[in-house]
This record gives C-alpha cells, structure tokens and sequence, in this order.
C-alpha cells in the first residue's frame, strides 16, 4: 500500500471513529517512508483521539522537522500545549503561526474560529505577561519615578502588543542613522519661544484672514486624475482640510505675508529647511468639523515638522506612531512625519495650525548641501518637485 493509499484508508478510519486501526495503519506508513509531513500529521491526529499526549507531540515534531513551516502543524501543536497546561508555551506556537500568515489573508471559513481561538490565546498570555512584570517592577519604577520613563514604557508595550512598531517609512528620500524620534525634545529647539511669544498677533492676522470666507483657502490634498487616491479619495481637492501658504515650496507668498506682517516677523527666526523647488514651506492648516487627516507618510526624515496651534476646538487629536497629542494653543511642538501620522477633528469649530518645516538637527552642514544639491538634481531629472506625499 503506497503513502497515499495509507494516508487515505487512515482518513476513513477516523472519520468513522476507528482511530485505533487508523493509528497502526499510519505508523506502519511512516515506517516505510518517514519523508512524508501528511503522514506524520495524521498520525499525530489520530494519537490526539487515542489521547496519546506525548506520542502526538513527538508526531508533531517530526512532521515541523521536515516542514518548519506548515501551519497545520503548528497550530496542532499549540493546541497539544494547550491540553498539556502550558498556556504560555501554546501562546507562542499560536504567535509563530499567526506569524505565518501572509498580508491581507482571508482565512476559509474551516479556520476563523481557530485563528480567532489563537489571536485570544495570546491575548491572554500578553495580559498575563503584563501582571507578571507589573509586580516584578513595581518596586524599580517607584524608585525612578521622577525620571521620564516614556521611552522604556513604548518598549514594554510594543512587546505587549499593545501598539504596533512604528519606524521611519519617508515616501521619497530615507536618511540612514538619524535618530528615529516621534516628538522630538522641546529643549532642542530654543527658538520655538519666539514663536510661542507671537501666538496671539499669529492667531488675530490668520482670524482676519479667514474672514474672507472658505474661498481663500486652498485644498491641501490635490492629486491628478489619474493619479490613485488610496487613502486621499475623502479629502482630494476639498476644503476640509484647507491651507493658506506663507512659503510653497522654498517660495514666499509674497501678497499673503503682506496681509500677515506679524506672522512675517515671527518667522524670520524659523530655521528653514532650504530645498530649491521643495522647501521650506509654511503654511495656515485648517482642519474642518468632524474631519479626519488618514494616517500617512512624509517625504523625508531629513527634515522634521513644527505645529504651533492656534485654534483648537474640544474633540481635536493628533498621533504620531504609537502616541497620541493633544494641540495646547501657543503650545508648539516638533515631530517627524515619516512616521504613521493622522489627525482629526471630531469637535464642532474648525481647528487652525501653523506648519513649519525645518532641518533635521542630526545634519551636519555638508549633509544639508549635498541634499539640497542632490534633491534639486532628482527634480530636475524627473522635471517635477520631489516633496510630494
């Protein structure tokens, strides 16, 4: 009897609860010829109803030696741990698993109930594992407790599961060996004060600009017809999410820092991220009620981007990768947009921010002309500016 016929006739014995006769049947099978994965998988189904623990497990093992890989197995044997009392040994056999799963898998419908049963197996040993360090670092977080901790918390609630890693994804240009930081240190950038300071003339010139109704403000998403929209279909070409420009580019929007002097004065301390064609860029954001910004990427992780909020109605957030912010108005703060960002607007009013972009500190000056050299030469190249998200 081939391997085939062996593994077919054990089907039929246990389908018709036979798994006595199916078990023989299947180990004079593996004898012959102990190359085949199905084989050693069914013997291991069949131990499973003979309630043969650890000669299933063996079964198991043999059958990932010659397939690490199959997902069969795998879950088998997370649901053997499982059975054994091992919940956290079965939670990392259902993770290896999971883990095999490809990008946008739709499991048939034989499956979902056990994936689902694996996503909640480990659920409950990320709970678990979290009580567990919870009570043996109680005592060591306590005795550094004045100490910012933010960086080691992001650390243990990634390996919880508990959010996502997040890294650096620019759209157009990766920078290698830049410090990857969601919201950078406030102190190092000293100059924000100055433009703090300004908030309120910022604040009464952009009031007064907005006066003049929706019409003066330009969609901030404009993509081309032919262009896909992925996750911009809600917000292309529309002035719920409008912008007023004071710099375009590396352009000065000369009428519209006439009608704003003293937003013009704040900003002749801001350190540009000077890029012919492509910056710097300032700009009036306005984000509409009930309005979301999708996540997405920035172009470039050598330069970071500067918020000071102006108008900020209740209901306003703002996530750069794993955390989230609040805008204080007057309050600015510099972060990185090559990380996952979004933002939204849930209140009632209109929320209204200032936009700067700047250097990445971490350049050194030779750094900065050779991108800005090398940058203009890929637009001049493709005939088109190269910051474009």
């Amino acid at each position: 009897m081939t391997g085939r016929d062996s593994e077919e006739r054990a089907r039929e014995l246990l389908n018709a609860g036979d798994a006595v006769a199916a078990a023989g049947l299947l180990e004079q099978a593996v004898a012959r010829d102990p190359a085949q994965t199905s084989l050693w998988l069914l013997l291991a189904a069949a131990r499973r109803s003979l309630r043969q623990t650890q000669a299933e497990m063996a079964a198991i093992e043999r059958a990932l030696a010659l397939d690490p890989r199959n997902m069969r197995a795998r879950l088998q044997k997370a649901s053997l741990e499982e059975l054994l009392g091992t919940p956290r040994a079965a939670a990392m056999s259902y993770r290896y698993a999971l883990g095999m799963l490809p990008p946008g898998f739709e499991p048939p419908p034989h499956l979902r109930e056990v994936l689902q049963h694996a996503r909640d197996v480990i659920a409950a040993n990320d709970r678990a594992l979290e009580a567990f360090l919870d009570e043996r670092l109680a005592s060591l977080r306590a005795q550094h407790g004045a100490i910012p901790l933010r960086r080691f918390e992001t650390a243990i609630a990634t390996v919880l599961r508990k959010q996502p890693v997040y890294r650096p994804q620019p759209s157009f240009l990766y920078f290698p060996n830049l410090p990857a930081i969601e919201f950078h240190d406030r102190a190092d950038f000293p100059w924000l004060a100055a433009l703090e300071a300004a908030t309120d003339d910022i604040r009464a010139e952009l009031t007064g600009v907005l006066a003049d109704g929706a019409s003066v403000l330009e969609p901030y998403v404009s993509i081309a017809p032919d262009m896909p929209l992925n996750q911009w279909r809600e917000l292309n070409r529309s002035r719920r999410w409008g912008v007023y420009y004071l710099w375009r580019e590396g352009v000065p929007q000369s009428e519209h820092l006439a009608r704003c002097p003293r937003t013009a004065r704040a900003l002749e301390a801001w350190p540009r991220c000077e890029v012919p064609g492509c910056g710097p860029t300032a700009v009036f954001s306005i984000l509409e009620p009930k309005t979301r910004i999708p996540p997405h990427h920035g172009v470039t992780n050598t330069r970071l981007i500067v918020h000071l909020p102006l108008i900020v109605p209740p209901g306003c957030l703002f996530r750069v990768g794993g955390e989230r912010r609040e805008w204080l108005p007057g309050k600015a703060f510099v972060f990185d947009d090559t990380f996952e960002h979004e933002a939204w607007n849930d209140g009632d009013a209109p929320r209204a921010v200032l936009i700067l972009d700047i250097w990445s500190p971490h350049l050194s000056a030779v750094e900065r002309a050779l991108l800005q050299a090398a940058t203009g030469a890929i637009g001049a190249y493709y005939g088109t500016p190269t910051y474009q998200e």
